[in-house]
């Protein structure tokens, strides 16, 4: 699936829908984690008969509507802060060309003034960058705790509905079509309504 680049701005760039890596690990305690208790457990499931299943979870993230939708409304809340910083910095950046520019001719009391300025509107947007990249962070964690959860709901049930006694994720290096589920898991987040996508309130952490 492909994403647009974000237009966050500063080096604060955060791509939110293609940042699994925290989620990720998390949704390894899920599943079985490691590749010598998969294949003990796939040889006593085949000796007992057991159904497995195996779910690829990055892939099932990467494929979520869900983590688009997140991805939207993350980026409609913080459009306006956004925005905001971006003029603040071109405020800055005239003002430091003004100083490098007319240094010589200025008088000392204005020169101090206008380096006075520049500190001042520095520290400023050092802090508001700082607040902004923190409430990003924030908003971010929190809408992806969401889907991780419906993750977890859909492997679960549609482990349950395709009758699976064991359902193996992080660890497996080769899953065969007849026991790979992530496409099933997949289409049911589709099918399924996400929360996430709901209207974003009038007033949050990112529209402080």
């Amino acid at each position: 699936m492909t994403h647009k680049p974000s237009n966050l701005p500063l080096g604060l760039i955060f791509k939110i829908s293609l940042e699994y890596r925290s989620l990720k690990n998390k949704l390894h305690t899920i599943v079985i984690p490691f590749l010598v208790m998969m294949i003990g457990m796939q040889a006593e499931a085949q000796a007992e008969g057991y159904k497995l299943g195996a779910v690829n979870a990055v892939r099932v993230l990467e494929n979520s509507p869900q983590a688009d939708a997140a991805r939207k409304i993350i980026e409609k809340e913080f459009e306006s802060r956004d925005k905001e910083l971006v003029a603040a910095q071109k405020k800055l950046k005239a003002l430091e060309d003004r100083l490098a520019k007319d240094a010589a001719i200025m008088s000392e009391s204005e020169r101090k003034k206008l380096e006075r300025d520049i500190i001042s509107q520095r520290r400023d947007q050092k802090r508001n960058q700082d607040e902004f990249r923190d409430d990003l962070n924030f908003r971010r964690n929190e809408e992806f705790a969401k889907i991780q959860k419906d993750i977890v709901d859909a492997i679960q049930k549609v482990a349950i509905e395709n009758n699976f006694d064991v359902v193996l994720s992080e660890g497996v290096i080769y899953a065969s079509s007849k026991v790979d589920m992530s496409d099933l898991v997949i289409e049911y987040l589709k099918k399924k309504p996400a929360e996430s996508s709901a209207e974003v309130p009038a007033e949050g952490k990112g529209g402080q």
